[in-house]
């Protein structure tokens, strides 16, 4: 069994959870006004998002990625709303109240948003197709086995890079005054409305 194939798909989890886009930029927010579960389980749902499209991408399953690209726009436009709401909200919210301890029901909010947010960008399929033709995964990956060695791995780097962050963010957010927090607030709010909006004007117009 080649496990090389696994170590890919680590780095290649990695590589698509690292740049940081409105998603990326909420679960930062999360981490630093909510604390270390709420970012790392926020992470956890963009995570699985990304390895459900790298699974269709890498299993072949072209009636549903078909699917899924037909309505591409419809869906976009949705989380580009999404995006809108949340931005606001983080905006206008008080840092200090959420500071609280989350409970099972705010953790699987917190996982099931940052999931639906991840999965209105269909793109990512063609983005993990062009990188497995790229790098020549895609011929080593057909057997079901190395297959699913390649999606776990996806999975792992993806999760391995939330939970750095969010560890990292975690050991220094009790250093930041409230006015600090207020002003993370404002400006990530600010940025996740300002791509929201540009989301919908792209797609509407």
């Amino acid at each position: 069994m080649d496990f090389s194939i696994f170590f890919n798909g680590l780095i290649l989890g990695i590589f698509v959870a690292a740049p940081v886009g409105p998603i990326g930029i909420l679960c930062i927010n999360r981490t630093i006004t909510k604390g270390f579960s709420t970012g790392f389980v926020s992470g956890l749902g963009v995570a699985t998002a990304d390895t459900l499209y790298g699974m269709i991408a890498v299993f072949g399953l072209t009636i549903v990625s078909g699917l899924i690209m037909t309505e591409n726009t419809i869906v976009q436009i949705i989380g580009g709303a999404v995006l809108c709401y949340l931005g606001i909200r983080v905006m206008i919210k008080d840092p200090a109240a959420q500071i609280i301890e989350p409970d099972k029901k705010g953790l699987l909010k917190a996982y099931g948003s940052m999931f639906f947010l991840t999965m209105t960008n269909p793109t990512t399929i063609l983005a993990f197709a062009a990188i497995f033709a790229a790098l020549g995964i895609a011929d080593s990956s057909k057997t079901f086995t190395t297959s699913t060695l390649l999606v776990s791995g996806i999975f792992l780097g993806s999760t391995m890079w939330w939970l750095a962050i969010s560890y990292g963010i975690e050991r220094y957010r009790n250093k930041l005054s409230d006015h600090v927090m207020r002003t993370v607030n404002k400006l990530s709010g600010g940025i996740i409305l300002l791509l929201g909006v540009l989301t919908l004007i792209y797609k509407i117009i």
